[in-house]
């Protein structure tokens, strides 16, 4: 009997923390139409990245491919001769479309097994959204998702109205794709929002929706450096987070935060609301390609492996294939949504190398999986993790550190890597890292049976990984308009213009663990 192919919908964040859900426990936020999504559908609760980063993330999920096997392990270029879950999807008869952010560099047009595409991507000037920005009359805004540089990691109202927000926009494209399917195909479509990524901006009322004296401090043990692994100096460093740690503006990034948060959860409930009575006959997936730090352990960004940044919400609705109400504690992978995507559509991805699961599979526990793993980077700067769901093992190349944590006691604040009683336990799940990286001819990281040794412990010279010189290109013509007298000191990615941004952060600071009271 041939199998009836469901609807598929794909509605999908960028650096949306797991615990960043009412329904998932968090009382501060207000997120209906996505708890409405947890009633009705399967979480996994130990859902984890494939990497801590946008790029290797994304392409491991549209693989089904660990970034070890892709070579993508860092934002750089997508090897876009894979085949890709959405082109089979197409192949079997699927109307496919996205909207919003891919992320798929260096051609961000590329559309990579959709049929089309109406695209948003950050810093682009000739995407779907800028020009229709244009056509409204917003030309004249050059930063159209938020103030970067050195503003990136500082609270701010949007520049648009919210009519006019990309992440209304994703909301209005996809909801008129619904309108115009003819329903003579069944479709996928991929509903991609680039908020709550950095800046943290939303437009009017959703960045007033919750003020900073409501929110909670970050979660700063005493010993939180002791967490850092070297990303998380690099990040820490070249975001201007080193200087000290002021509770006033981490309050008030997580009031931002949790802004762009709701306003997303607001227009995921008009989606869903387009999709009537279709609603029961397709596969809703939500999930987000990585976490954010928000000040946890006195870090921001993500590239890290610590929960805050590694581990993602992922809820899956389709009667009588999700159980309504259903939380799977076994451990689940980004990797894995191509998959379900492909089974209920009949198919599969065909590759010897994928770690792809079926997520009902995964939810009904007729898989065998004994963990899912995760990577940002290689070589000196790789940073690993494994994890069962009940532990997780986390190993940073460059500084040689290693951390075992009991995911079961809920927050990460012992590190048991030292630990005699926890010696079998660490090798379990280092030999199942190892493991896997051996069946798929990766050993750039093992030497000898174990890691590899790297003579790696300083920070790299480029400050990139800060976003500090970030600028829209149209800027510096802004400038120039000006006339003379108004010239910029530092404009272009050089060596010369790094030494200038040095000179000024390696004055002397505060430690990471001073803490300033200002604002209070």
């Amino acid at each position: 009997m041939a199998t009836i192919q469901p609807n598929i919908l794909f509605l999908f964040t960028d650096q949306l923390r797991f615990d960043a859900i009412a329904a998932h426990g968090n009382p501060m936020i207000k997120t209906p139409n996505i708890d409405r999504l947890v009633r009705e559908g399967t979480s996994f609760s130990h859902a984890y990245t494939p990497s801590p980063v946008c790029v290797p993330a994304r392409c491991s999920l549209v693989t089904g491919q660990p970034a070890h096997v892709t070579g993508v392990v860092d934002n750089t270029a997508m090897p876009f001769e894979r085949s890709t879950f959405m082109q089979r999807l197409t192949e079997s008869g699927y109307r496919t479309h996205g909207v919003g952010k891919m992320h798929f560099d260096p051609d961000y047009k590329n559309l990579w097994g959709f049929q089309t595409r109406d695209i948003s991507e950050e810093g682009k000037s000739d995407t779907d959204y800028a020009l229709y920005l244009k056509e409204e009359g917003y030309g004249h805004i050059d930063n159209l998702l938020g103030l970067r540089s050195e503003y990136y990691y500082i609270p701010q109202p949007s520049q648009l109205p919210d009519v006019h927000h990309e992440t209304t926009w994703v909301a209005d494209r996809s909801i008129e794709f619904l309108k115009q399917h003819d329903g003579e195909q069944p479709f996928f479509l991929w509903s991609s929002f680039i908020k709550p990524h950095p800046p943290f901006e939303s437009p009017n009322p959703w960045h007033l929706l919750y003020r900073s004296f409501e929110m909670d401090e970050p979660f700063r043990p005493d010993d939180m450096e002791s967490f850092h692994c070297l990303w998380n100096k690099i990040q820490n460093r070249y975001k201007y987070k080193d200087g000290g740690y002021d509770k006033q503006l981490f309050r008030t990034m997580r009031a931002a935060y949790y802004g762009c948060v709701s306003h997303i959860d607001y227009q995921v409930g008009r989606i869903l609301d387009a999709l009537g009575d279709a609603i029961d006959d397709t596969l809703i997936v939500f999930s987000a390609d990585h976490g954010e730090m928000l000040g946890d352990y006195g870090c921001v960004g993500k590239r890290c492996m610590l929960e805050p940044s590694a581990r993602i919400p992922m809820i899956a609705r389709q009667p009588g294939r999700f159980a309504a109400g259903a939380i799977c504690e076994a451990p689940a992978s980004l990797i894995d949504i191509g998959t379900t995507f492909l089974s209920a559509a009949g198919g599969d991805f065909e590759d010897a190398h994928t770690t792809s699961q079926d997520l009902s599979d995964v939810a009904q526990g007729s898989v065998s999986r004994e963990v899912v793993i995760s990577q940002f980077s290689d070589k000196q700067w790789g940073l690993y993790l494994v994890t069962d769901g009940e532990w997780k093992y986390i190993y940073s190349a460059g500084d040689a550190q290693e951390w075992l944590f009991d995911l079961r006691e809920g927050v990460e604040t012992v590190n048991r890597a030292e630990h005699p009683d926890c010696a079998a336990i660490q090798s379990r799940l280092k030999a199942a890292l190892f493991g896997q990286f051996a069946a798929d001819g990766y050993f750039d990281p093992i030497e000898a049976g174990d890691w590899r040794p790297y003579a790696c412990t300083t920070l790299p010279k480029d400050p990139d990984y800060g976003l500090l010189l970030q600028d829209a290109d149209i800027l510096q013509q802004r400038v120039n308009e000006l006339g003379p007298g108004y010239a910029r000191s530092v404009t272009k990615k050089t060596d010369e213009n790094f030494k200038i941004i040095f000179d000024h952060m390696n004055s002397p600071k505060a430690s990471a663990a001073e803490v300033t009271e200002s604002g209070e």
